[in-house]
């Protein structure tokens, strides 16, 4: 046996055996790298995003000339300020192609105090923080459907009032719908009299659209009712006084469709029980609705 070939032979694979060993640690502390990097991208996204909103409330304040106490500027850095990353003050849907949308606030008073209306939108614990031009008009509708991962967001009608030119949350009342967000308008229930604040947000899904109605049926400090109201191809629902106490109603349509023609077939009426806390008819004691 020629031992000498066998010693060179091994002498060989050292070299080898060490610049394994090295790939194999580049490998290893490159994805120990890339997992960190991955962890600080996302703070760093959440850091970018608000530095530019930052920069973008020191432009308005460099361009606005007539400002006051508790005005958008300032509400827009109370809420940058004062709640939870991926958190937006919403803005209404583009009325024309190439407008810049005004944020989602109605200032009004009431009763001697200074009021604000708000939408304002928050992004989904866990999940990537939404952006606040794709959660406004049509496109956004979809957003339930989209397989991007844009993020969730949460709605809120939030009601602040402006004490010594600061903000006090008044309360704030949850909007169950994730996007299409058009616009905000208070109106009076007629049958009542009774104020409420309408949410209007285009839905593509139905072809039409969904309103989700805050009634301030104990006045404006008081959180407000809830009741949804839509209008689609084959959907309907429509405000109604049923059972003649402070609490809205509403006739749900029920329609037939073929290929020649579409038609109503019923309509059947909710009315509110505040005992339950839910929306039921006579028709049958197994339907609620929740709003």
């Amino acid at each position: 046996m020629n031992f000498q070939r066998i010693k060179k032979s091994g002498e060989a694979m050292k070299p080898l055996f060490v610049k394994l060993i090295l790939l194999f640690a580049i490998i290893m502390l490159i994805g120990s790298c890339t997992k960190d990097t991955g962890e600080g991208d996302a703070a760093t996204s959440v850091a970018k995003d608000e530095s530019i909103r930052e920069y973008n409330i020191d432009v308005q304040k460099s361009q606005v000339k007539n400002r006051f106490p508790c005005d958008t500027i300032s509400l827009q850095e109370y809420v940058l300020g004062n709640y939870e990353p991926g958190t937006y003050l919403v803005r209404f849907d583009k009325t024309y192609t190439f407008n810049v949308p005004k944020p989602a606030v109605i200032y009004f008073r009431d009763g001697g105090s200074n009021y604000i209306l708000a939408v304002i939108a928050k992004s989904k614990p866990g999940e990537r923080n939404i952006e606040a031009k794709n959660i406004t008009g049509y496109e956004s509708s979809f957003i339930n459907l989209d397989s991007t991962k844009l993020g969730t967001a949460f709605f809120f009608l939030t009601l602040f009032e402006c004490k010594e030119s600061n903000f006090e949350r008044v309360w704030e009342s949850e909007v169950p719908i994730h996007g299409g967000f058009n616009r905000m308008t208070i109106k009076t229930w007629s049958p009542k009299k009774i104020k409420y604040v309408e949410l209007n947000y285009e839905d593509g899904i139905i072809s039409g659209h969904r309103n989700y109605n805050f009634f301030l049926v104990d006045g404006w400090r008081k959180p407000p009712h809830l009741l949804e109201t839509y209008v689609g191809i084959v959907h309907k629902r429509t405000l109604a006084l049923i059972n003649n106490d402070k609490f809205p109603d509403y006739y749900e349509y029920r329609f037939i469709e073929d290929s020649l023609r579409i038609r109503v077939r019923d309509s059947i009426p909710f009315y509110w029980s505040d005992n339950r806390r839910l929306y039921l008819t006579d028709r049958n004691p197994r339907w609620f609705r929740k709003y």
